[in-house]
């Protein structure tokens, strides 16, 4: 399992990651609660509970940059989108733990 993530997902370091990200789709997998305590600036929250539902509302055609609390739903979310047939998946090496960019937190 961990294999075939790894080939069907590119892992970023933070900068390779910053460095696209504004060109693709942000899509933050954790749950509600946690997103709503801090997440990526310009993210958008599709949980993973939710993620074969919501599937629909990520664009095939761009780039896809996936993130969760420490790098592990986010392989999941991969494998989901993958059968789909997106190409482009991307994940934060690390997850948002190790993010030491801007982040949005709701009051």
């Amino acid at each position: 399992m961990f294999f075939y993530q790894r080939k069907i997902l590119t892992t970023l370091t933070e900068e390779e990651f910053r460095a696209g990200y504004r060109k693709a789709q942000l899509i933050d997998i954790r749950e509600p609660n946690e997103f709503d305590g801090g997440h990526i600036l310009g993210a958008r929250n599709i949980p993973l509970s939710q993620f074969k539902m919501r599937m629909k509302e990520i664009r095939p055609d761009q780039p896809v940059y996936l993130y969760c609390q420490n790098a592990l739903r986010s392989g999941r979310a991969a494998q989901m989108l993958r059968k789909k047939g997106y190409k482009q998946l991307f994940q934060l090496k690390g997850g948002f733990k190790q993010w030491t960019g801007k982040i949005k937190t709701k009051k």
